[in-house]
């Protein structure tokens, strides 16, 4: 039984510091907040979002009427692209700082979240940068109340205290995780994700796979992390074909959101390592890849490096996608093979070459893996050692 691969002696801290207001119509729950921050002082906020999704969900007109309500000025920041950078946040900051914002309401994807996180520790920070923010030269101890209304269900990013931003120039896309970055209310309402296309619902889900599958096979990997990825494993293999069927079916949104959300708690307990350190240089380097399209190509090569060591456990929590495994450390070809033709069934694309790499490219993202702020630390965590041979090897297996 995987069961035993758990030590029972490791003391482990069970993170969920974030009021997460989950369930379709979950988005009118933007007046109590709203009122709740005018009970704080609260006079004024910074919307951080990205060009349309805010408003073609529908997120917009509620969080607008209940700001109006409770007499709250809103100053909007609508320029966060997919892979925002520091420049975003250092601009969305500038115009917090100038507007007099004491807070931040994010709203959209990961990619939105996570900027408006960065805007949080900036605002309560005057003087400081997101470039040093995220070269770790400066380590935020306060941010200003988080807000985040999330439209995808992928990134988990509403529940946990992660950030992820990029730093152009350098081909940085470098990890923040500090106490200061949970929100303090999020809003998970799967009926604001129905605009999600099919590839896109693909993508986020397959996110959330992964962080299933990392935080249940890390250094740190224990109990809470194992036992919610088998049921966001579950989740996903079920309600996944049904949601790119027909993106309106709200009975799967709102499954695919829930394992969404606890993939990231799960990975707020556990962290990540391979896959997610790995992806970072991917989209670091070509920032029109989507984030997780890069993960469904590295991921059944990194399975296949780590099932040995992990052998149980995987065949546990992967046994709604790959069925039949028994835990015994010679399957990995085969839990490689299951997971290709699993993503392939929902579209994704099957190598590194069909994002326009090559093998030329595997030394530089390699290099990127170890330099990049944070990305060690993810490797680090790996369940078997993460040289810079198995990384090159694992893009080449991608590739």
């Amino acid at each position: 039984m995987w069961g035993k691969e758990i030590d029972l002696a490791q003391i482990v801290e069970i993170r969920t510091k974030t009021t997460v207001y989950f369930g379709i119509g979950a988005i009118t729950k933007m007046t109590d907040i709203a009122k709740t921050l005018s009970e704080k002082g609260i006079s004024k906020v910074i919307v951080v979002t990205g060009r349309g999704s805010h408003i073609k969900s529908g997120a917009w007109e509620h969080v607008k009427k209940a700001l109006d309500a409770a007499s709250i000025l809103p100053v909007l920041y609508s320029k966060v692209t997919s892979n925002p950078t520091v420049d975003q946040v250092d601009e969305a900051a500038s115009a917090a700082l100038e507007f007099g914002a004491q807070a931040v309401i994010a709203i959209g994807g990961g990619s939105p979240i996570d900027a408006g996180k960065s805007v949080a520790a900036l605002v309560a920070n005057p003087g400081k940068t997101a470039r040093e923010l995220y070269e770790y030269t400066f380590l935020p101890e306060k941010a200003v109340p988080i807000i985040a209304i999330n439209l995808t269900h992928g990134t988990g990013t509403e529940a946990n205290r992660f950030a992820v931003v990029s730093i152009p120039e350098k081909e940085y896309k470098p990890v923040l995780a500090y106490e200061c970055l949970y929100p303090l209310y999020s809003i998970d309402d799967p009926a604001l994700m129905t605009t999600l296309p099919p590839e896109q619902t693909a993508y986020v889900s397959i996110d959330a796979v992964n962080h299933a599958i990392e935080a249940a096979t890390t250094k740190l990997g224990n109990i809470y992390a194992v036992t919610l990825a088998r049921e966001v494993i579950s989740l996903v293999t079920h309600y996944l074909p049904l949601a790119q069927e027909d993106p309106k079916n709200l009975e799967a949104r709102y499954y695919l959101l829930y394992a969404s959300m606890i993939a990231g708690a799960s990975f707020d307990n556990g962290l990540l390592h391979f896959t997610h350190a790995m992806e970072h240089p991917l989209s670091g380097i070509k920032a029109d890849l989507p984030h997780g399209s890069g993960l469904s190509v590295l991921l059944p090569a990194v399975v296949k490096h780590i099932y040995p060591a992990k052998a149980a456990i995987l065949a546990n929590i992967l046994a709604p996608i790959v069925p039949g495994l028994k835990g015994e450390a010679t399957e990995a070809e085969a839990a490689y093979i299951g997971l290709k033709q699993w993503l392939k069934k929902h579209g994704m694309k099957q190598s590194l070459r069909e994002e326009g790499f090559v093998d030329s490219d595997v030394a530089r993202l390699t290099d990127l893996a170890f330099e990049t702020p944070s990305l060690e630390l993810l490797l680090s965590m790996a369940p078997i050692e993460a040289s810079r041979e198995t990384v090159a090897a694992i893009y080449l297996d991608s590739l």
